[in-house]
């Protein structure tokens, strides 16, 4: 971070650099009030804009969050640190845990707004689990919700043909999740391939999110695969930047 006398910084940044280093130091925390416009304005000599700027900065980075009429506060989620190698372990999905199990410690976890259908194959999604022609696929729409918050998209494409009579058909997929379910139908996942990206979201994105204006979208595109190296399902993942660290923990 540069210094506070270096004046080739904006006066707003400069600001907002401050108030950051005030919550880090615990001055201010989790769900207490930042100073307002009036009292940036009045405490730095700035013009109402530059202090409404300093405020969106921490807004848009995720570590405030706006309440109508009551001000800017601390935000009180905590981030999700999720264990990108540590979740997918088979010792996870296949002693019947979730993979969400490594990431939310004995923290609350809801699922919601599942779908399953049986749909045509996007052009992207056949080419990657090698479908025939007219081949369908089904899909898995679903929001993770932690502590209240909602943090996740999730959308997962599987052979209709290798899941029909499944549980995977199923809302509920029972202890394990779908890779379990895909073990026992002589499918089992033993290796996994993650393409990460970056973008802003699209406006139904940001509203099932309950995202904060400014604030990107983490891309994940997981895809699993046999033994045999045939791929079996695609879960393209939506994550709110501001609720996630990604880690990666792995030996040389």
């Amino acid at each position: 971070m540069a210094n506070a006398g270096d004046d080739r910084r904006p006066k707003y940044q400069r600001i907002a650099d401050t108030l950051r280093e005030a919550i880090r130091s615990g001055e201010y925390g989790p769900g207490d009030r930042l100073p307002g416009e009036n009292d940036l304005m009045a405490a730095h000599g700035v013009a109402r804009m530059t202090a409404r700027q300093a405020l969106s900065v921490l807004r848009d980075e995720g570590v405030a969050e706006a309440r109508k009429g009551a001000g800017v506060f601390v935000r009180e989620f905590r981030p999700l640190r999720r264990r990108g190698i540590q979740r997918l372990a088979q010792q996870q999905w296949g002693n019947g845990r979730s993979i969400w199990s490594t990431d939310i410690e004995n923290r609350s976890l809801d699922v919601d707004q599942v779908t399953v259908s049986e749909e045509a194959a996007p052009d992207s999604i056949a080419a990657v689990l090698d479908l025939a022609d007219e081949e369908t696929v089904c899909v898995r729409r679903r929001r993770f919700v932690l502590d209240g918050k909602p943090v996740l998209l999730a959308t997962s494409y599987l052979p209709a043909s290798l899941v029909a009579g499944s549980a995977i058909t199923q809302e509920d997929t029972g202890p394990g999740g779908m890779y379990a379910r895909l073990a026992e139908l002589g499918y089992k996942p033993v290796h996994f391939r993650e393409e990460v990206r970056s973008r802003m979201p699209s406006q139904d994105e940001a509203t099932q999110l309950g995202m904060s204006a400014g604030t990107p979208v983490i891309l994940v595109c997981r895809t699993a695969f046999t033994a045999e190296g045939r791929p079996v399902e695609i879960n393209e993942m939506t994550l709110d930047a501001a609720s996630y660290i990604l880690e990666y923990d792995f030996d040389a």
